[in-house]
């Protein structure tokens, strides 16, 4: 399982030949200006919510390489009504894809579109494929819910918000990995726009202080399962 940072909260996973793209927001995004859109693989669209800074391209990106775009009923229905191809799903349910299992968790969070109207609850993935298991946060603050999380799944790599102010922080993303019972993190949500800059070595630190493993990587940069 190869995992790319695409900055902010996008990434990329590639698992058993499938390419899924997570949250979409590059071109928009100065510091992923190097990206091109057009070069990215995708057969899945995940989308955690329906706010703009996570759907911006995932319109664009799913009519060129006909991915299906997976979310809650609002945000899938919405993309689908445009259509594109859709999977809706909603908090608790499971569904076993060609590359794995997806989980649908909960996110405490808001969601809507960019022209106010309701974009359904807010959520995480728990993704399952090749022996290897991931948690998505999404936006969120830290909840007890993550603890449901471990009960179900052992993960190999927790990817938390931890820019603060709109979503958890550092602090609140280490607790959040004890809830997960995952010491490897990947940070994400971070750094975009000023209210959620953060001081890189102060993160890694407390996190190493805390007996955990918090990875931030450069835009376009990978790591392997």
């Amino acid at each position: 399982m190869k995992i790319t940072f695409y900055g902010h909260a996008c990434i990329s996973i590639e698992v058993s030949g499938k390419h899924i793209l997570v949250d979409p927001f590059i071109t928009a995004n100065p510091k992923a200006s190097h990206i091109d859109i057009n070069t990215l693989l995708a057969d899945y669209i995940l989308l955690t919510h329906a706010h703009s800074d996570h759907i911006l391209d995932a319109e664009a990106i799913a009519k060129r390489t006909n991915a299906t775009i997976v979310s809650n009923y609002e945000v899938a229905v919405h993309f689908g009504n445009k259509g594109l191809q859709y999977h809706p799903m909603n908090h608790g349910g499971s569904w076993q894809f060609d590359f794995g299992k997806v989980k649908m968790v909960s996110a405490i969070h808001s969601s809507s579109f960019p022209d106010g109207s309701y974009g359904g609850n807010p959520a995480g993935f728990v993704i399952e494929g090749e022996h290897k298991n991931i948690y998505i946060s999404g936006d969120t603050a830290l909840t007890m819910d993550m603890k449901l999380i471990p009960m179900r799944t052992k993960l190999d790599l927790a990817i938390l918000s931890i820019g603060n102010n709109f979503t958890m922080d550092v602090e609140d993303a280490i607790i959040a990995a004890d809830f997960v019972t995952c010491d490897k993190v990947l940070g994400v949500h971070y750094d975009t726009f000023g209210y959620i800059e953060i001081n890189h070595n102060q993160a890694k630190k407390k996190f190493f202080d805390a007996g955990k493993d918090l990875m931030l990587l450069e835009i376009g940069q990978s790591i392997v399962l």
